[in-house]
């Protein structure tokens, strides 16, 4: 699934294409995502200037003069900028077409993605209301995050990963930071020193900022705007290298399931 350096990227790679145009319409061949594009939608859209492009946790928000269109990729969706005139392939499921004659194309085989229009404050939007802060703003502290921590005996990485806590720090960037911090991913939040935290906070700044610089990470579907890959998986410590070495101690890099997902470590490096 594209985490947040994932997004950003295809954020930064579509924003000096996209602001200022307008949509000309919308093509839906198929609008069975997980929250299903109703009929109207292309009309909520036509005709609207794209203002301005940012990200909230993983959603790409496209902000036009009337309202504001929702973007999420889900687990394995793309998008593309390409002439609205070539032929979609199989899972191509949307064109959003300019007035240049360029289309935003979409395409999700899994369909776990989602397009939604809103024509309210996005702070106020149910999908968007209930986040935690962005872990690359102020906001997010080693004392606040201290903070919402105690008393908390759930695993530390699957706090971390609480978008309710902070938001887009997903599987991968969670074991990074995990491990450059020295901590056990399975060490019950509440008991991690503030100290500790502190230090983990940076190293989740240092491993997202990291990643954007790279292109975020390919390990499967990721591809940018333009089709290229992310290289930071160029750059894992622990993430996928289940018996393989440390890159610091040489031990044996050690794998379980926490939270459903897969969960790398150092038993030696990370207590």
């Amino acid at each position: 699934m594209p985490e947040l350096p994932e997004v950003e990227t295809v954020r930064r790679g579509l924003a000096p294409e996209m602001v200022g145009q307008v949509f000309a319409k919308a093509v839906v061949r198929c609008g069975d995502f997980r929250y299903p594009i109703p009929h109207h939608f292309p009309q909520q859209i036509e005709g609207q200037e794209i203002t301005g492009l940012t990200r909230r946790a993983k959603y790409l928000c496209f902000h036009t003069t009337r309202g504001h269109l929702l973007l999420h990729l889900g687990m394995s969706g793309t998008v593309r900028l390409v002439p609205a005139t070539l032929k979609p392939e199989k899972h191509d499921h949307v064109d959003l077409v300019l007035v240049s004659g360029i289309a935003l194309r979409f395409r999700d085989p899994r369909r776990f993605g989602a397009l939604v229009w809103a024509d309210q404050d996005l702070r106020d939007h149910p999908l968007l209301a209930h986040l935690g802060p962005e872990p690359l703003e102020k906001s997010f502290d080693g004392l606040s995050f201290w903070q919402k921590s105690r008393g908390r005996r759930v695993a530390i990485k699957i706090f971390l990963m609480d978008a309710k806590v902070v938001v887009g720090v997903g599987n991968i960037y969670a074991a990074e930071a995990l491990w450059r911090a020295g901590i056990h991913p399975k060490r019950a939040a509440g008991r991690i020193s503030l100290k500790r935290m502190e230090i983990l906070v940076e190293k989740v700044k240092e491993v997202l900022r990291e990643a954007i610089a790279q292109g975020g990470t390919t390990l499967k579907d990721f591809r940018s705007v333009s089709g290229e890959l992310g290289y930071f998986a160029q750059e894992l410590a622990v993430y996928g290298r289940h018996g393989k070495d440390c890159l610091h101690c040489k031990s044996r890099i050690r794998r379980t399931v926490l939270g459903q997902r897969s969960t790398f470590w150092c038993g030696q490096c990370q207590t």
